[in-house]
């Protein structure tokens, strides 16, 4: 079966080297960071999800990825190929993104604005939104990701988080 992984979080709280520590050998890498200035960015994105799903390649959806209707465009074409959508919330805090993005060079640093804006947007995903696999990721004090899986609810009604 393919599969879908979805990483949320704020700018600069480890999505891109998670993915290049957890996944990089094995998913396509899909972010709208590698093109800034092309029009249509969600459309570029679900032909390329359509394009590696088809191919039979897992693919990892590396962007912000903040509000619900982000991640239902995404889910949505995943479940097109019936591939499993696996999420990783990263926990990480304003304070903590932006002292990470203040050891960023170059292009790869963005506008603290970025992360401020991107924080007032952001919605923590939860299983109702169609998740078959949920996690948080946090940066350990010793530099390593902590992943701890989020408990599906047992009831319906338990469903929002």
């Amino acid at each position: 079966m393919s599969e879908c992984v979805i990483l949320v979080g704020l700018p600069a709280s480890g999505k891109t080297t998670f993915y290049q520590q957890r996944f990089a050998r094995t998913h396509r890498h899909i972010s709208k960071d590698h093109w800034p200035n092309a029009p249509r960015k969600d459309a570029r994105q679900a032909q390329l999800i359509r394009s590696a799903l088809t191919a039979g390649v897992p693919v990892v959806v590396d962007n912000t990825n903040p509000a619900i209707a982000d991640r239902a465009a995404i889910i949505e074409v995943a479940r097109e190929f019936g591939a499993r959508v696996i999420g990783y919330y990263f926990t990480a805090t304003t304070r903590e993104a932006v002292g990470r993005n203040r050891g960023r060079e170059g292009k790869q640093r963005v506008p603290d604005v970025a992360i401020f804006t991107k924080a007032k947007w952001m919605v923590v995903p939860a299983w109702t939104e169609g998740f078959d696999e949920l996690y948080r990721v946090a940066i350990g004090a010793d530099g390593a990701f902590e992943v701890t899986p989020v408990e599906r609810p047992a009831a319906p009604e338990d469903l929002q988080q």
